[in-house]
């Protein structure tokens, strides 16, 4: 079974070295999202409407609210997947035009072929999280010098127009998609039906479903569902909380199913992603 074998957390956002064996469904994140390999066999990712391949020679590299999912061949081995999820404002410390990283553009292109620079500080990464769950600041520093060689690589960070340009769509949303999103980020266990929500901001489904994925990039049902991960991850993480409960909070009223989506959605069991991203704390 697919399962977190550590995962990192930071002012830079996290890091989840993924051992997987099955697919997860399509989805998608705020951050800007770089996937490495480590070890085991190669493999794919839909990304969009198309299928690119992780390898030793290549990264997978997903935009914010790029619609991806995985797709385990299931006669092929494991995959144990360096996954990064990582913040802008912490890409701004480097330089600050890299704050474009939140940008549906950022990226250029989903699949690169790496260097050997990049794949040498993918595998010191992943051993320090193995071996040094602890150290974090060691986990930081080499993890600033793989987002580095990724973006020089990768992203044209140089000129940054159309990302920029991007960037400042978010104030030209309309008035009623802005209150649903607020809904969904503040309230997302409360939304339980797409068309209850379409009548509230006053819309039609048919009008709200292509105002909001005009507007944000991704369909409600994908935004609500990265909203509830997101909140999940930080709770799972951060609080003692029984999982149920916090999966009755995020609007599950059966604990399977939520144990389904996150292993869906994150590639672990909500009981070992808590028990791994912990393993930071103890010293």
């Amino acid at each position: 079974m697919s399962d977190a074998l550590r995962i990192a957390r930071g002012q830079f956002g996290r890091v989840a070295l993924l051992d997987m064996d099955r697919p997860l469904v399509r989805h998608a994140h705020p951050h800007c999202h770089v996937l490495l390999k480590v070890e085991g066999a190669d493999t794919q990712f839909q990304v969009r409407d198309g299928v690119v391949p992780l390898t030793d020679e290549s990264a997978v590299l997903i935009n914010a609210w790029e619609p991806h999912a995985y797709e385990h061949v299931p006669e092929r081995p494991n995959t144990v997947i360096l996954a990064l999820y990582i913040e802008p404002h912490w890409l701004a410390l480097f330089r600050s035009n890299w704050a474009a990283s939140s940008a549906p553009d950022f990226f250029d292109r989903n699949v690169g072929a790496i260097t050997p620079d990049i794949r040498r500080l993918t595998a010191l990464l992943a051993s320090a999280m193995i071996h040094s769950p602890h150290e974090t600041k060691v986990h930081e520093e080499l993890l600033a010098s793989l987002m580095i060689a990724v973006i020089e690589r990768f992203a044209a960070w140089r000129d940054l127009p159309n990302s920029v340009r991007s960037l400042a769509r978010g104030s030209m949303v309309d008035y009623r998609i802005r209150r649903a999103v607020r809904r969904m980020k503040d309230e997302p266990g409360s939304v339980v039906d797409m068309n209850a929500l379409a009548r509230e901001i006053g819309l039609s489904r048919a009008h709200f479903f292509r105002l909001f994925e005009n507007s944000v990039g991704v369909s409600p049902r994908v935004f609500l569902n990265v909203q509830r991960l997101e909140q999940a991850v930080h709770q799972i993480s951060e609080s003692e909380e029984a999982i149920a409960t916090i999966s009755e909070r995020l609007g599950f009223s059966v604990p399977a199913h939520f144990s389904r989506f996150f292993h869906d959605h994150a590639g672990s069991s909500p009981s070992i992603f808590r028990r791994v991203s912990r393993l930071t704390e103890q010293i």
